[in-house]
């Protein structure tokens, strides 16, 4: 990474006598709209018009909409996300008390192997729940009794918990590391046990942290295509595919994409409903939590509940994709080195194009706030709230009419990609863009520096951690979507995401191992990068 150029000196870098927010305001130069549309535009564009050939469709649009079909598939999906979060949030919000406010053994190891599971998708979970399972899964040959294979809403279930429990154990985790450790020293001081201190004082704090992961949850459970499809289950993904893929007459998928794209608003909207007006800030804290001491029983019930939890997300499926791969006379075939190369290729791409249109679009809404701008931030994440299978149809729809030969290009494959994780990039560019002071760029245009490159010579590099971690992010994403690459991706073109559905769909879970392999080590490096950026 180059330094900052020497426009700015000691003297014109230090802090302004304006400092204290009373900087000028400044309009934003036109072109630094440019990167935000730029960055939007793949997805809003095509989504706009399946939603304006939704509307088009007039009274049968609505007849589908209010068919026994539909309704049908907004309860499954709709119970289907209720359970999948009321399990994760007891899952993730009992892992983070155990490993982060209590003196239980072994917390470090445990700290890592319930995270870790976040970086297996949902439909590699869903392939190894599969092959563990039956005849002759790993699980029942060591047994020696066959279990009997999950499928439909059992499946699904236990799929998509085992994928999101993290997201709630990770925020959690984390506000409980924040947390004043003297309201509950308090009432524990007052008689308090440990459970009563744990209900009435530290999960009250807990609730925004938990609202959040479940939250993230709930729209991965929603966006889900790739584990309800191997487990059979009918939830709107996978109809709307089917309806895709099967029929010439698309303008059933399209209603059911618009009515999903409603429920995920409506999740969204909920959240935020919820939230209330309470205050969770206090006074810094100025030294860690004590840890709260368990007794003998309780340390032995915790590292058996973690050490089982480690198991089934973990063991198992390292354990039965490494046996399945390993598996002489079954077809196994070696690694395929082709969808490797395209999933590096498009994950890097997408990361490389976030990050760059991240950073003149966090000047944007940091440095120059105004509505406008404020919608542009609000854009970003309800793009990244869309289910992808409804913004990869849009697509479809629009490049085949309109975009000609890009139509399944690499170039459109790549720039959804982008849109559709932009706020993975967007958001840890702006965070890190609030600790730099204002101050320093208003030295360096004040000795003559144009906009451009303030933002390229002085901005850029003083963010440069946070672009790094979006970028990563958004690395990390692209090399396990599924749905929109199964839209969009060229003819040829493959990732291990595509190889791995296309061999579990036709149960040959040989075959699927050896690309699942690939995946959850070519997802665990970015994810170790991060923690090392954490610690």
């Amino acid at each position: 990474m180059t330094t900052p150029p020497a426009v700015v000196t000691p003297q014109a870098a230090a802090p302004h006598p304006a400092e204290d927010g009373a900087l000028p305001r400044r309009r934003p130069p036109a072109w630094l709209w440019i990167p935000a549309a730029v960055a939007l535009i793949p997805a809003v564009v095509p989504f706009a018009f399946l939603a304006a050939r939704v509307v088009g469709a007039g009274s049968r649009a609505i007849d589908i909409a209010i068919s026994v079909e539909t309704l049908r598939l907004v309860f499954n999906t709709t119970a289907l996300a209720v359970a999948v979060m009321t399990l994760a949030a007891a899952i993730g919000v009992g892992a983070a008390w155990l490993t982060e406010s209590t003196d239980l053994p072994m917390r470090r190891l445990f700290r890592v192997t319930v995270a870790l599971p976040l970086v297996i998708p949902s439909y590699v979970l869903a392939l190894t729940l599969l092959a563990a399972t039956g005849p002759s899964g790993v699980l029942s040959e060591a047994l020696g009794t066959t279990i009997p294979t999950p499928r439909g809403f059992l499946g699904a279930l236990l799929a998509l918990t085992l994928s999101t429990y993290p997201f709630v154990y990770l925020t959690a985790a984390a506000a409980l590391r924040r947390m004043d450790p003297a309201h509950e020293e308090a009432a524990r001081g007052l008689g308090a046990g440990p459970g009563r201190a744990f209900r009435t004082i530290v999960l009250p704090q807990l609730r925004p942290s938990v609202a959040a992961g479940l939250l993230l949850v709930a729209l991965y459970t929603l966006s889900d295509f790739g584990a309800v499809s191997l487990m059979r289950f009918d939830s709107f993904t996978r109809v709307i595919y089917a309806q895709y893929a099967g029929r010439l007459d698309r303008t059933p998928a399209a209603v059911l994409a618009v009515v999903l794209v409603l429920i995920a608003l409506l999740v969204v909207w909920a959240e935020r409903a919820t939230r209330g007006r309470a205050a969770y800030h206090g006074r810094p804290v100025s030294r860690p939590a004590r840890e709260g001491a368990i007794s003998p029983a309780g340390k032995a019930g915790g590292v058996v509940a973690l050490g089982l939890l480690g198991v089934i997300a973990l063991g198992i499926p390292l354990a039965s994709l490494i046996s399945w791969w390993g598996r002489p006379g079954r077809g196994a075939v070696g690694f395929p080195w082709d969808a490797v190369a395209g999933s590096i290729t498009a994950a890097t791409l997408a990361a490389v194009i976030a990050a760059a249109l991240a950073l003149p679009t966090a000047v944007l809404v940091t440095r120059h706030p105004s509505p406008a701008s404020s919608w542009v931030e609000r854009s970003s994440y309800a793009v990244f709230a869309l289910p992808h299978i409804t913004v990869g149809l849009g697509m479809v729809f629009f490049a085949s009419r309109y975009l000609g030969s890009l139509y399944q290009s690499l170039t459109i494959l790549v720039l959804v990609y982008a849109s559709i994780f932009f706020a993975q990039a967007l958001g840890p560019a702006r965070a890190a863009l609030l600790q730099v002071s204002p101050s320093i760029e208003e030295a360096a245009r004040s000795l003559g520096s144009g906009p451009m490159r303030v933002m390229t010579r002085i901005t850029g590099p003083l963010v440069r951690r946070g672009l790094l971690a979006g970028a990563v992010m958004v690395f990390l994403t692209t090399m396990k979507e599924l749905p929109a690459t199964l839209l969009l991706r060229p003819t040829g073109f493959s990732t291990l995401a595509v190889d791995i559905w296309s061999a579990a769909d036709a149960v040959r879970y040989s075959r699927a191992a050896g690309p699942a392999l690939l995946l959850i080590a070519v997802s665990a490096i970015p994810m170790y990068l991060l923690s090392v950026r954490r610690s």
